[in-house]
């Protein structure tokens, strides 16, 4: 606590409709700060207020210089979009040249492995990276060790957890829990399963299924790690290809490929008389779209069997297209998703997927 933490969230200029006040919880809570936290916090009240994300970025990108900034707080996407702005403004080589004390990056939200790559070309120093699970309604597990890649659940806070494995029993194609659900308490799960998650509070939420799939890597010290979203997975065909499978397999192929990812998604679509995934992936450097194809195609085989088994059979075509990461930003600001609250979604369904597809084709009318 000698240096600036800096927290890159929401406004905390909430919105009140004559009831009760509205916003991002990051928002909430940069709001709530206690008064011995405040001298550390950044970017301080009034920039913290402002509403439009493109304006505030700006201003901390003109104030960076001025502070001594030892931990920074956020989604992945949006910090590295920040560090690329002050790089480029300052002309500097790396952000510790800005701030030489920066040591920590404290992160939730998505999985950070597929930024790393492009992340740690920006520091000048190693770093500590620490992940949180938090919602908004209660804050879940925590990084408790450093080098660990799993997170101890917080189960004395006032929040009760049921488990639901997260199996074709349980869950509809869709990801819609099912009425006869079978429900685990902390005691009855196993390692190496999947589990969809159900919170009650002393807040009022009530068995609420908080949309994240989990699995414990230790039992006895409730250690878990976040293998996807109960709704963001793919399986047309029984591929049963997770978030996880997705990370991984962008993690090493920008590994091979020696690129930066900043973001990707994927589509389910059909082809033919079977199926097809399309990935849209985020980097701004230079590369060759067949060799990212069938770097994800068979990083993917190693790391899912029933995706191998399909790919020889129903799921006939992948497809990869490069894209600038700008592109990612400007379909979630045209869709009112800007902002360091909000994630872009790894598999699109539905109506975002139409929206995504459509923004796509109006802005490559050749692809």
């Amino acid at each position: 606590f000698t240096k600036g933490i800096l927290m890159l969230g929401g406004s905390t200029d909430l919105e009140f409709n004559g009831t009760y006040f509205a916003g991002d919880l990051s928002g909430i809570t940069a709001g709530r700060l206690p008064i011995w936290f405040q001298r550390f916090y950044k970017p301080g009240k009034k920039i913290s207020r402002n509403r439009n994300w493109g304006d505030k970025l700006d201003q901390i990108v003109e104030k960076a210089p001025d502070w001594d900034i030892g931990i920074i707080v956020g989604v992945p996407a949006w910090l590295q979009l920040l560090i690329e702005k002050i790089i480029d403004r300052y002309q500097v080589k790396d952000i510790h040249e800005i701030w030489p004390n920066l040591k920590i990056f404290v992160h939730g939200g998505v999985s950070f492995e597929p930024y790393r790559k492009g992340f740690e070309k920006l520091l000048g120093k190693p770093m500590i990276y620490i992940e949180t699970y938090l919602a908004s309604e209660g804050f879940l597990a925590f990084q408790a060790l450093p080098n660990r890649k799993s997170m101890r659940l917080v189960l004395n806070n006032g929040i009760f957890h049921e488990f639901v494995p997260f199996t074709s029993d349980n869950f509809d194609e869709d990801g819609n829990i099912k009425k006869e659900a079978k429900t685990l308490k902390i005691d009855e799960i196993e390692e190496d399963k999947d589990y969809a998650v159900l919170i009650s509070t002393c807040a009022g939420a009530w068995r609420y299924l908080i949309g994240d799939v989990i699995r414990f890597v230790s039992k006895s010290e409730s250690e878990i790690i976040i293998t996807g979203r109960t709704k963001h997975f793919l399986s047309l065909c029984g591929e049963h290809l997770s978030v996880d499978n997705m990370n991984k397999a962008i993690e090493l192929a920008s590994e091979e490929l020696n690129i930066r990812v900043k973001e990707f998604t994927v589509l389910g679509v059909p082809f033919e008389s079977l199926f097809a995934h399309n990935w849209y992936v985020g980097t701004d450097d230079e590369v060759d779209a067949v060799k990212l194809t069938e770097s994800i195609d068979r990083e993917l085989k190693k790391l899912n069997d029933d995706y191998a088994v399909e790919r020889n059979h129903a799921l006939k075509k992948i497809e990869v297209r490069p894209l600038p990461s700008g592109d990612f930003y400007e379909w979630m600001r045209q869709n009112g998703k800007e902002g360091g609250q909000n994630k872009f979604p790894r598999v699109l369904k539905g109506e975002k997927a139409k929206s995504w597809q459509e923004f796509i084709r109006t802005k490559y009318p050749d692809l």
